[in-house]
């Protein structure tokens, strides 16, 4: 069982446009999608497609659409009903595949509410394998919450806690890393910069995100994956490092991709691979996820066959 927290759910709506956006104009848009998401429901919608379990935890109004939106996406949810409604985030993709993306704050969560979704987490690992902690945090929430659902699950569960993946940025990723809290973080390249504090040198990205992340990995985090866009992503645990380069693809959108690559690292960790093999399956899918249009999760039909290899650094 892989259990996700979405903190901070939002109905992605895409619009593919035929050409180029044109900031100022009137322009026609070819086709729009809605997809349940964030970062947590993204990636339970990938582990649910690979016939793996998992349950999304996510808070939603009793009123509130997106709880039907989330329910055609066919994963296990545990909806806690809280007074706000999902925020919306607008995905402008054209047919290069650039993304503008305008994600909206949301309400503010009430200190009840809060309380009520963690006590939600904690039930919920009992018996998991990994506890996904996604996403943004909502307003009204402090930057330690997911620090402090950690150590809740921890303390409940004891040698029967799940593994802790965190894949967030900002405050709530700093108090992550100064508290140790997790198993593994997923930043990507900008937002390990902006962790650390240290700039990427020149040369080799891989090497320079190797040095970076090894500042973090394992005195404050027991791995990294950094994902590098259409670069690849390296991996960095105590006992070694491990980069892999990008297939090449036709990207329709990128929306998601990153949640979907912590996915395919799940699964491969789940099935009792490696460090290498499951940087391998964290690149195919986020490949596969990019190569789809709106937030599409993929499935093992969309991974593709390109030749993938990790070396290690």
């Amino acid at each position: 069982m892989i259990v996700t927290l979405t903190a901070n759910p939002a109905l992605d709506r895409t619009i593919t446009l035929g050409a180029a956006l044109r900031p100022g104009e009137v322009q026609a848009a070819d086709s729009v999608r809605e997809d349940a998401g964030g970062k947590g429901v993204n990636v339970s919608r990938a582990v649910a497609a690979a016939g793996v379990d998992t349950v999304a935890v996510l808070p939603i109004a009793l009123d509130d659409p997106y709880g039907a939106v989330v329910a055609a996406a066919g994963i296990q949810t545990k909806a806690v009903p809280v007074l706000r409604h999902v925020r919306a985030n607008l995905t402008i993709a054209d047919p290069d595949g650039v993304t503008t993306k305008i994600n909206l704050p949301g309400d503010p969560v009430t200190a009840a509410d809060a309380a009520a979704v963690a006590a939600a987490v904690v039930e919920a690992s009992q018996g998991a394998r990994w506890l996904v902690l996604a996403g943004s945090l909502p307003r009204g929430v402090a930057d330690t919450f997911y620090v402090e659902i950690a150590d809740a699950v921890r303390s409940r569960w004891g040698a029967d806690a799940p593994l802790i993946a965190v894949d967030t940025s900002g405050a709530a990723l700093r108090k992550v890393v100064e508290h140790g809290a997790a198993d593994l973080i997923k930043p990507n390249d900008e937002e390990l910069v902006e962790l650390t504090g240290v700039e990427l040198d020149e040369g080799s990205l891989a090497d320079a995100v190797h040095r970076v992340a090894r500042r973090l990995v394992p005195e404050h985090a027991a791995s990294a994956l950094v994902t590098l866009g259409g670069a690849g992503a390296v991996l960095v645990t105590a006992d070694g490092a491990w980069f892999a380069e990008a297939p090449r693809i036709k990207v329709a959108s990128t929306v998601g991709a990153g949640d979907s690559s912590l996915a395919g690292y799940l699964l491969a960790e789940h099935a009792g691979l490696g460090p290498a093999a499951r940087l391998q399956s964290a690149i195919r899918y986020g490949a596969a996820a990019a190569s789809l249009p709106g937030t599409q999760a993929p499935t093992p039909d969309d991974l593709g066959t390109a030749d993938i290899v990790a070396r290690s650094l």
